[in-house]
């Protein structure tokens, strides 16, 4: 993961010099304003898309670096990296990352941003929470919330490092299930290999996921055999994993099926 000092010099590399003038002016906003006073609510409050309270807003409206994340992509173009680059998102998933930096947005901000935002920007506060000073598993609602979507964008944003780092063993299981069964790749899965090392009940619901969709005709995700293999390598050579982690092997057949799950909320207004 880049530093902040080094995804800004990503960005500014690929931007023109009114996007640049823009970008400084934005981070330089965000610096000075800061969270509002006003935020309030926590992250497992917001993150359900809830109508908000007007009363508990701050009586001055967002504050200018909030309507500059709202804006990134009117700004900055997206593109795909060129050859070498070093950005791991598109320009205005990486603007507001770095404005959400620059303001020291906390988890009531990352959770009214996220709950109120459009696709785009509830992906970009879900790839900027490795970047934010948050307190323990503050923010792990947002993504909860996100991998109970349809939307792979978001899905492949919630599995990021701060879920590495966060989410129960339950729930990062069931992300990884999630992954396969939308088609994300298992390369937007942070510390994946980590994570699943010994894990026998992961094994577990790998063989039983991949039986399902064997019994009923369906191919089963290539990814899965990756996953499988790093579970049961570690139990061949872990004296205290049990047996049962050592799962037969299910055949590597691409597959990109589609989820039944439905969003957990209409988008706000049409992503920028």
């Amino acid at each position: 993961m880049l530093t902040p000092t080094e995804l800004r010099a990503a960005v500014e590399r690929r931007l023109d010099e009114a996007g640049r003038a823009w970008l400084d002016r934005a981070l330089t906003e965000a610096v000075k304003s800061g969270p509002q006073a006003g935020d309030s609510g926590p992250a497992s409050a917001s993150a359900s898309g809830s109508a908000s309270n007007p009363a508990s807003d701050s009586d001055s409206g967002p504050a200018r670096w909030e309507l500059d994340f709202a804006s990134a992509g009117r700004h900055v173009r997206s593109a795909r990296p060129a050859p070498g680059d070093p950005t791991p998102h598109d320009l205005p998933d990486a603007a507001r990352i770095l404005l959400l930096h620059a303001a020291g947005a906390d988890a009531p901000t990352a959770a009214r941003l996220y709950a109120r935002g459009t696709g785009a920007e509830r992906r970009a506060v879900l790839r900027a929470l490795p970047y934010l000073r948050l307190d323990a598993a503050d923010a792990v609602p947002l993504v909860e919330d996100a991998l109970r979507t349809n939307d792979t964008r978001l899905v492949a944003a919630a599995v990021g490092p701060y879920a590495a780092r966060h989410l129960s063993p339950h729930s990062w299981r069931q992300a990884v299930l999630k992954c396969l069964f939308t088609g994300v790749p298992l390369t937007a899965v942070a510390e994946w290999e980590r994570r699943a090392r010994g894990d026998a009940e992961l094994a577990r619901m790998l063989t039983d996921y991949a039986g399902e969709r064997t019994a009923a005709g369906r191919p089963v995700p290539a990814d899965l055999d990756r996953v499988l293999a790093q579970t049961a390598q570690t139990a061949q050579t872990s004296p205290t994993a049990p047996a049962a982690a050592t799962p037969p092997t299910a055949p590597a057949v691409t597959a990109s099926p589609t989820a039944p799950t439905a969003p957990t909320r209409a988008l706000t207004r049409e992503e920028s």
